[in-house]
């Protein structure tokens, strides 16, 4: 068994409707809305530039029910350029795979092997020594337990397994195809190529058991680098498993520090530093899609309060003078604490009764007994929809103090009457 590499994605999601651009034109917006099929291509382009051997594609190929054929199309094309390169492609489908009828109808180019749904399915590459094991979701909600039924693995073969997974609901996703990390490793395999987790995650160094995140980051809970895995073996050894960035849209929270700022004039200047900076740290050549959080004690912050349009259009003005799709701001939240002279008005003085009122015991006992309970009766997608820093995700996490603080800047925000929505 001599030396290969592969490389193993999952969750490309193609064509998915990107998040928070409803209303918005221009370059920006544009690339984000194609962000995921540019983040296709350029894997493809770096399987072609690097010789791998073969590519794996753990599921979540598509986003659901697509009825239009261009996306379906769109891969077609990429499987033929890898195709012409001589580099065979290993498709499962995941959950949402089983929703698409793109996947049940669409024929596929000849170095595309499709592992099947109805039991695990085995393709041998005898170029390299491999043996790829895996089987396909029949339908969207799979709760069975697959790994039992994956063959014993190959002699002298470099065994994988694929499978699309929630792995006892890691991350807080759905737990399809439920198994745990023991199951993967009892069936002796010399690497688990996994789907279903967004972030990048190796749970087992040896053998590796991988999850390499989706291939672009849709919205602002998908922060950071995105892309794939690209895995050396050497002599039946997995020696580097290496993550590969393809995102072609990052997004990313930007922390403006509005301590003691004493103007909205100069807020907006430190609004506009902290995007500048942003993209010089973390945009490396990538539109860099931008959650602006103000925070810091300020005297200002009423002002900033009922500003929220104001500081927008400043924030999306800095982005853009920062030159052509550098960054795009999708939101500035306001989080900033107030300071100096205690308010007298109506709406301080209903403010400083509810911070009162909650560190009052009975309060929080009332806080702890329900909020998060009908929520969480909620598919883990609806779930997902919330933002992390709305007062109904503080009600998930079940910390009563937590949620009776969130409440205080919300509230000003809606006596106010222009505040931002959750």
């Amino acid at each position: 068994m001599g030396s290969f590499r592969f490389l193993h994605a999952a969750d490309i999601h193609l064509d998915s409707p990107l998040r928070g651009l409803s209303g918005h034109e221009g370059s920006a917006a544009e690339r984000i809305r194609t962000a995921t099929r540019e983040a296709f291509v350029q894997l493809v382009g770096d399987a072609i530039d690097r010789r791998v051997d073969f590519v794996v594609i753990a599921g979540d190929l598509y986003d659901g029910d697509w009825r239009d054929y261009r996306t379906g199309l769109f891969f077609a094309a990429q499987m033929g350029r890898l195709n012409e390169a001589g580099i065979p492609v290993f498709l499962l489908h995941g959950n949402h795979d089983a929703e698409s009828q793109l996947t049940r109808r669409l024929t596929l180019p000849d170095n595309v092997r499709v592992f099947g749904a109805r039991r695990p399915e085995t393709f041998r590459l005898d170029a390299c020594g491999v043996a790829l094991h895996g089987q396909s979701f029949a339908q969207r909600e799979l709760r069975e337990n697959l790994v039992p039924a994956y063959p014993d693995p190959m002699p002298h073969h470099f065994n994988i397994g694929v499978l699309h997974t929630g792995l006892g609901g890691l991350g807080g996703h759905e737990n399809y195809a439920p198994c745990a990390l023991g199951d993967l490793l009892a069936k002796g395999y010399d690497y688990w190529a996994l789907g279903h987790v967004h972030q990048f995650q190796i749970l087992h160094p040896r053998p590796p058991v991988v999850f390499p995140g989706n291939l672009q980051g849709r919205h602002i809970r998908e922060t950071g680098d995105k892309g794939a895995v690209l895995v050396t073996v050497e002599a039946g050894t997995a020696v580097d498993v290496a993550p590969l960035a393809v995102d072609v849209v990052r997004w990313s929270r930007v922390q403006a520090d509005l301590t003691g700022a004493g103007s909205l004039g100069e807020a907006v200047e430190r609004l506009q530093a902290a995007i500048a900076d942003a993209v010089a740290a973390e945009g490396q050549g990538r539109l860099l899609a931008c959650r602006v959080e103000c925070q810091g004690s300020t005297p200002i912050h009423g002002e900033l309060q009922v500003s929220g349009d104001r500081l927008l259009a400043e924030a999306r003005a800095a982005a853009v003078g920062l030159g052509t799709d550098a960054a795009w701001v999708e939101k500035v939240v306001v989080a900033t604490t107030a300071t100096g002279a205690e308010r007298t008005d109506p709406a301080g003085e209903l403010e400083a009764l509810w911070q009162e009122a909650a560190t009052d015991p009975e309060l929080l006992a009332r806080l702890a007994e329900d909020p998060g309970a009908m929520l969480r009766r909620l598919p883990y997608e609806l779930r997902a929809e919330l933002e992390p820093d709305s007062i109904l995700t503080t009600a998930l996490a079940e910390d009563p103090a937590a949620l009776a603080t969130a409440v205080v800047p919300w509230l000003s925000q809606r006596l106010a009457g222009e505040g931002e929505e959750d």
